[in-house]
C-alpha cells in the first residue's frame, strides 16, 4: 500500500466513525444496520481490519451516503478551483460548481462580441449572467445590448446570440445549462480560424 493509499484508507475510517457519531449511533446501532458484528465494525474503524468492498458498500448505505463520497480524496483539487484559459477566444473560466446539470461559471472576456451573424449560436434553454466588472456587449439577433457592471441579463438561447467584452476586459458570473456550457465553454479545437469568446461550437 502506498502512502497515498494509506492516507485515504485512514480517511475513510475516520469518515465512517465521524458519520456514525454525527448520527448519534453506537457501534451496535450501525452494525445492525449494515449486518456486521459490532466487533468487526470496531476493528474496521480503528484500522485493525481490512475493509472489503461489500462491507464498505453496506456501511455507506447504512450511513445514508454513497460509496463515492465515502472514498473521495481530500486532496486540494476537490476544493481549489483553477482557471481554464482559452487565449484564442479571449476567455478565462472558473467553474464554480461540479454538479451535473446547471453550470455556474465565472468568465473573463477579453475579446469583443462578434459582428458576423454566422458567429451567433442557438441552443435550447436560457442563459443568465451578471457583470462583475467592465461591460459586456450581448448580441441577440439583430440587437446589440450593453450590459454594464452590476447589471444582469437573462435571455432565451433559442435567439441567435453571442457576447463579448466592450471596450476592455470584463468579468461575468454566468449560469448555463448543459447546452449553454457546450456552446460557450467548450475549448477551441487546435487549428482553424480564431473565434470569438462565444463562438465555441464547431
Amino acid at each position: 500500500m502506498t502512502q497515498e493509499d494509506s492516507a485515504l484508507d485512514g480517511l475513510v475510517r475516520k469518515r465512517i466513525r465521524g458519520l456514525r457519531s454525527a448520527l448519534g449511533w453506537s457501534l451496535d446501532d450501525l452494525a445492525a444496520r449494515c449486518y456486521l458484528s459490532p466487533s468487526t465494525l470496531s476493528r474496521i474503524e480503528t484500522g485493525h481490519r481490512r475493509i472489503s468492498l461489500d462491507q464498505l458498500s453496506a456501511i455507506a448505505r447504512a450511513l445514508g451516503t454513497t460509496l463515492d463520497q465515502l472514498v473521495e480524496s481530500d486532496a486540494d483539487d476537490d476544493v481549489i478551483i483553477r482557471p481554464q484559459h482559452d487565449m484564442a477566444r479571449g476567455l478565462t473560466t472558473w467553474m464554480l460548481n461540479r454538479q451535473p446539470g446547471v453550470i455556474v461559471a465565472k468568465m473573463r472576456l477579453t475579446k469583443p462580441a462578434p459582428t458576423s451573424a454566422k458567429a451567433l449560436k442557438v441552443h435550447p434553454g436560457r442563459d443568465w449572467f451578471t457583470v462583475l466588472s467592465g461591460a459586456v456587449t450581448l448580441v441577440l439577433g439583430d440587437r446589440r445590448i450593453l450590459v454594464e457592471t452590476g447589471q444582469a441579463a437573462e435571455f432565451s438561447t433559442m435567439i441567435p446570440h453571442a457576447f463579448g467584452a466592450h471596450e476592455g476586459p470584463a468579468e461575468i458570473l454566468g449560469i448555463l445549462d448543459q447546452d449553454g456550457r457546450r456552446t460557450h465553454l467548450r475549448p477551441r479545437p487546435n487549428g482553424g480560424e480564431e473565434r470569438s469568446a462565444e463562438d465555441a461550437e464547431g
